[in-house]
């Protein structure tokens, strides 16, 4: 699961966004680690402080990226490894993503049907240069059940705008659950998740090293809960 945070490097985060990257004509490569005072994930509360690497490489639209989360603080926080396949032409990217926690069962290679931790997403989304909007919606794996008890085929979708003032990249974001799953927390139906808003900034340590610096305010408006989260990003 993908925060803003994570969206450094793909929205953005994945995250938590995906934001498409212009396409190249040679291999490149993605090493980086974000360590972050909170893992919030659309509105929802998964840990404490977390370091959170990636590693991803990408060719001509097509990426594929693994991502982790790991409790600094507190070893009951999530415990998360993401691998995600994805391709963006123009405005336009589609992806998948097999999410993996440790819990229920910590066991990687389990893909049984009632007992994997994994869960399997797909993604679809625009960017539209002023605004952006992303659909997830989960297809396999352990997902959350309707009020009728059968898999709900959690969904999840959200509205960001990029933007920059006073020297910092700032991105709103809106997001919401369309229909009822317990793979989201309160969650009944409709409901609003996840509102926020993340300013950026690079600061210069040296000629040659800059330390990337994020601060987020979130809100979820369902639970009535808001968070205040901040971060820095390593990479070479």
């Amino acid at each position: 699961m993908r925060d803003f945070t994570r969206k450094t490097v793909l929205t953005a985060a994945m995250c938590g966004l995906m934001v498409p990257v212009a396409a190249q004509d040679r291999v490149e490569a993605t090493v980086q680690a974000d360590v972050v005072s909170q893992y919030i994930w659309r509105g929802q509360d998964l840990g404490g402080v977390s370091v959170q690497p990636t590693l991803g490489v990408s060719y001509k639209g097509l990426s594929l990226s693994a991502w982790g989360s790991v409790g600094l603080a507190n070893s009951a926080d999530t415990k998360e490894f993401d691998l995600t396949l994805s391709y963006k032409v123009g405005g336009l990217n589609i992806g998948v993503t097999d999410y993996w926690f440790n819990t229920p069962d910590e066991r990687y290679f389990n893909y049984s049907a009632h007992s994997t931790s994994h869960v399997f997403e797909a993604n679809v989304g625009y960017d539209f240069g002023p605004l952006a909007v992303q659909w997830y919606t989960n297809f396999a794996g352990n997902d959350g059940a309707n009020d009728s008890g059968e898999r709900a085929y959690s969904s999840y979708f959200e509205l960001s705008a990029p933007f920059s003032l006073a020297g910092c990249d700032w991105l709103a974001a809106v997001g919401a659950v369309p229909y009822a799953t317990d793979f989201y927390a309160d969650a009944g139906g409709f409901a609003v998740t996840n509102v926020s808003l993340k300013a950026a900034k690079d600061i210069r340590v040296t000629d040659s090293f800059s330390l990337p610096l994020f601060a987020s305010v979130a809100a979820n408006p369902s639970s009535g809960r808001a968070y205040f989260v901040a971060g820095f990003t390593l990479r070479p």
